[in-house]
């Protein structure tokens, strides 16, 4: 055992807005950090997850007047209803709370103080947008139009959603007001801005982003491209009216609530602590050896890893230990939709299916990268059932049974007592942090196929399953779930594997078995608590159910280092999980199908034209001739392939060197995937290829082929993914 102190980490996912409901693009974020979390709390380190409602700004402040009440009622509401869909999905916050809060406002105007007293706060009289009908003066994210960098169409007036990039809102091209329509005119006001562009945010910038345990790989290419364009002051106040809080000496003049925000998680710790007895100091002052970890998705990377460090470093407090970045949701391929039925809120999901279902097909699509996952409804029934019932519930069904009716409910006297190796769980901390300390985002497992039958002894088979912890928990560690459930469901398949060949059920009808049975039925529940112990962050309510079951307290990670006690009494068996119903899942499609009937003139959300062409698009398909025929589309030899390594191109500022498996043949393809992709985060994964692309003769080597990946003006390349199933070498028809 480890003779180190359990870690101290402080967790936290961005904060939703209280002007909506939770919806299951918002669920990838919560998920993903509680599994992370969990996984911690299991290792017996000291986690505090916290998180609370972004509860300021003109949304919030025109929606309470639009339904005639105040905004503190309003966001009291959302903020039950918040609560109510994340504690429906088993999201485990330590503390939930609001950033209309005493504590968010004090560290606020700390920040805001120190970094005036600093000389990083400047006064200026800039021009404005002002919506003439609604006479006011237009937040950031009221006025829309097209992105100056990339020319998106209908983009925030703060940044870009389609390509990251920040601006002011006079930037924008034909803007608009999403208040009431009218074109904006412009007037000055004084506003204070944070002065990001000083050389000393810059320098410290720099650094920062380039120790790799900050970022990953992909957001330091990105955050890199941003510093090399050169960084403009942040506009950090908005003029009255406005719900939020005022800036101290500046009446009518209040915090852009993207300035509190991330305050937030502060506030919402500190609250924590006066609840719990901790110092905040001891997780926020600059020589803290506390960790510090924000999830947040690639679309608020500007504001977490150029403006939030920068605020922290020179208002006195220390910086985050990681920011960890994740994609976005597309369901069955797509953006979510809601005429197709597939923007689906958390509520809606709740009255149809199991949340463990969709913890367990998001955590198998995570893989701690940058990248999007998709949703396929199809896939999300097969695998579940595939994975949850037909292998792991298998387990405990097919033996329970026998040790209730046939043995009084009580497993074997004869399984033997394992002593844990003693290198385990002192290993495992030793090298991880040596390997943290190599590359962007801590160290990756190149993992392993464990195909080989560790056989029928039974101090084998506990050995095998202890021992893959070590690289179920690294995997786990470094927010690779995916990984993670691969070698357990290895693991289950092994499981599965002995009771076949075991046959209890034959055992049991044959006279002189009875001690066989038992054992076998014993040997086979605590594979299946092992089981439960890997995937109890990932499905916390089922482990709750199989701890019953066992009758055991609550697992922890070091439990598979022995055995269940010999002659251990456990309960009659219950059933654990059904298979998903596709017919549920249709239901739930059908039920959040909403009309693209346009959107009544009497509300002013944005021109007629606007509603008229967003609804055009998403009812109708897109002209795609000139067509080909099916002769022209067999000439592309499309294969799936391995990436067996992935390395940088010296030399080279767009370029990856992939050695691609074809199943018994090797290729080597330079792919203009570096911006997006870390080398290691390839290695290993399944994609697709054009397998008879002539070569061709590059100054860095000769491709030979090309891999597949999608892009446009949302961003990319994203590499494609085929399903499970698929084997290098196999041709895609």
């Amino acid at each position: 055992m480890s003779s180190k102190p359990p870690r101290k980490i402080l967790v936290t996912s961005a904060l939703p807005y209280a002007n909506g409901s939770i919806h299951l693009g918002h669920l990838v974020e919560y998920i993903q950090t509680d599994i992370w979390v969990r996984f911690q709390k299991m290792r017996g380190n000291q986690c505090i997850y916290c998180c609370a409602d972004d509860t300021h700004g003109t949304p919030i402040m025109l929606r309470a007047e639009k339904e005639g009440i105040t905004p503190e009622q309003l966001i009291d509401r959302v903020w039950h209803e918040h609560k109510r869909d994340f504690d429906g999905f088993h999201v485990d916050f330590d503390n939930f709370y609001s950033t209309n809060s005493k504590e968010t406002q004090h560290y606020a105007d700390t920040i805001y103080t120190r970094l005036k007293e600093a000389g990083l706060i400047e006064i200026r009289s800039i021009e404005q947008y002002y919506d003439p009908v609604k006479e006011m003066f237009l937040p950031d994210r009221f006025i829309k139009g097209e992105c100056p960098k990339c020319h998106a169409k209908d983009q925030y007036g703060d940044n870009c959603e389609a390509c990251g990039a920040a601006y002011q809102p006079t930037d924008l091209i034909e803007p608009y007001s999403a208040v009431s329509g009218a074109k904006p005119v412009r007037k000055s006001s004084d506003h204070h801005f944070f002065r990001l562009s000083d050389p000393r945010c810059a320098d410290f910038l720099k650094a920062w982003i380039a120790d790799p345990k900050h970022v990953q790989t992909e957001a330091a290419n990105k955050l890199g491209e941003w510093l090399q364009a050169g960084l403009s002051d942040w506009d950090i106040s908005r003029d009255a009216p406005y719900f939020g809080f005022e800036i101290p000496n500046a009446p009518g003049k209040y915090y852009y609530v993207w300035l509190d925000a991330p305050i937030g998680y502060m506030g919402s710790f500190q609250n924590y602590c006066d609840k719990n007895g901790l110092d905040f100091d001891e997780y926020w002052k600059p020589d803290s050896e506390a960790e510090l970890y924000h999830f947040i998705g690639k679309d608020i990377l500007y504001f977490h890893a150029l403006f939030w460090p920068a605020e922290l470093a020179h208002a006195g407090f220390r910086t985050p230990t990681g920011v960890f970045c994740h994609g976005f949701l597309t369901v069955n391929g797509t953006k979510m939709s809601k005429s197709r039925g597939t923007f689906i809120t958390a509520e809606s999901y709740l009255n149809h299916l199991n949340p463990e279902w969709l913890r367990y097909y998001y955590a198998a699509k995570l893989n701690g990268s940058m990248e999007d996952i998709d949703l396929n409804l199809e896939d999300f029934a097969a695998r579940v059932n595939s994975d949850l019932v037909g292998k792991y519930v298998n387990i405990a069904s097919r033996c329970a049974g026998f040790i209730t009716k046939r043995f009084n409910g009580k497993l074997s006297e004869s399984l033997p007592t394992i002593d844990p190796k003693p290198y385990l769980k002192q290993q495992f901390d030793d090298e991880l942090a040596e390997k943290q300390t190599k590359g962007r985002g801590g160290w990756v497992m190149h993992a392993r196929a464990h195909t080989e039958w560790p056989g029928h002894d039974t101090n084998e088979l506990f050995g095998w399953f202890r021992n893959q912890g070590e690289d179920i928990a690294a995997a786990f560690e470094q927010r690779n779930f995916s990984n993670a459930l691969r070698l357990i469901m290895e693991l289950a398949d092994i499981a599965n594997r002995y009771i076949a060949e075991k046959k209890p059920w034959e055992m049991a009808k044959q006279e002189g078995r009875e001690a066989e049975l038992h054992e076998v039925c014993s040997t086979a529940l605590n594979m299946f608590r092992d089981l439960t112990v890997y995937l109890k962050p990932v499905l916390p309510m089922l482990a709750e159910q199989v701890e019953a079951f066992l009758n055991i307290p609550p697992l922890a990670w070091t439990d598979v280092w022995a055995p269940l006690p010999a002659g251990h009494a456990i309960n009659e068996y219950q059933h654990l999980m059904t298979r998903i119903d596709p017919k549920k899942i249709e239901t739930m499609v059908e039920e959040n199908k909403q009309s693209l009937a346009p959107v009544p003139e009497a509300a002013p959300v944005k021109h007629a034209e606007h509603q008229q062409n967003e609804a055009k698009a998403d009812a109708a398909a897109s002209p795609w001739e000139p067509f080909i025929s099916i002769d022209d589309f067999t000439k592309v030899d499309l294969r799936i392939v391995r990436i067996a390594n992935a390395e940088h191109v010296e030399g080279a500022d767009k370029l990856l060197k992939l050695t691609l498996d074809l199943g018994g043949e090797t290729r080597t393809v330079f792919a203009g995937i570096k911006a997006a992709y870390a080398p290691e985060t390839l290695i290993g994964r399944l994609t697709v290829m054009v397998a008879n692309l002539a070569p061709r003769k590059m100054k860095f080597g000769l491709s030979e082929g090309m891999v597949l990946a999608a892009s446009d003006e949302r961003g990319g390349p994203f590499l494609l993914s085929p399903d499970s199933g698929a084997q290098p070498g196999m041709r895609i028809k």
